[in-house]
């Protein structure tokens, strides 16, 4: 089966964030006088709010009822501290002109609609991509199957002919494949463990050289 449309994830696969995230989580407390917060308390409150306008009902979850910090202020705290520090990989740019020659190119994304909406216009990349997916705009995020079925259908590609490419084993991977999509992952150091569900793999600093050859062997 030929492969007509690709769709990415977005956090650690196609942009990073010059600082690691839980000091970027700690400056955003600090600047809102807010108590300290885990990186992991954090992520398992993100992931209870995949469909979500904003941060504000993360946050709100995680701080105290006798708690001072106003949980929309923390919220813009991060954003803010997220924005400031992201970049994207060097010349990925390039990437989607080479792909959007072959193939229908998308993006989909886990997280709150002003969170990672302001991301891919902090990146430029409004414009780039023939379909964006935010799941904050969705009834359900990644793994679940309606995230991946509805870039499915932004992309006017059927899933057994579109490759996903992420770095996460289970939102990325092992939720493209339950969909019925190829799913290529990203490695990088310190990354998440190869999966074995996973069509192919590619490390994250060859991404530009190496997908079209990888998506061309699928």
């Amino acid at each position: 089966m030929r492969v007509t449309a690709v769709g990415f994830d977005l956090d650690d696969t196609l942009a990073v964030t010059e600082r690691p995230r839980d000091e970027l989580l700690a400056a955003a407390t600090d600047a809102v006088d807010a108590p300290t917060l885990s990186r992991d308390e954090y992520l398992d409150a993100h992931g209870r709010h995949l469909a979500s306008e904003t941060r504000r009902p993360i946050f709100a979850d995680l701080l105290s009822d006798e708690s001072d910090t106003s949980p929309d202020e923390l919220a813009e705290a991060y954003r803010t501290a997220i924005l400031d520090a992201l970049t994207p990989l060097e010349n990925i740019t390039d990437l989607f002109e080479t792909l959007r020659r072959d193939y229908r190119v998308g993006v989909l994304t886990n997280g709150p609609v002003v969170a990672q909406r302001g991301k891919l216009a902090e990146l430029g990349w409004d414009g780039r991509f023939d379909a964006a997916v935010v799941t904050g705009e969705l009834d359900a995020g990644k793994p679940d199957g309606r995230a991946f079925e509805t870039l499915c259908a932004e992309l006017d590609s059927p899933p057994n002919e579109t490759v996903y490419v992420g770095d996460d084993p289970e939102m990325d991977v092992r939720g493209a494949k339950d969909a019925g999509l190829m799913a290529v992952q990203v490695l990088y150091p310190n990354g998440p463990e190869p999966e074995p569900a996973a069509d192919a793999y590619v490390d994250r600093d060859e991404l530009v050289t190496k997908l079209p050859d990888v998506l061309a062997s699928l």
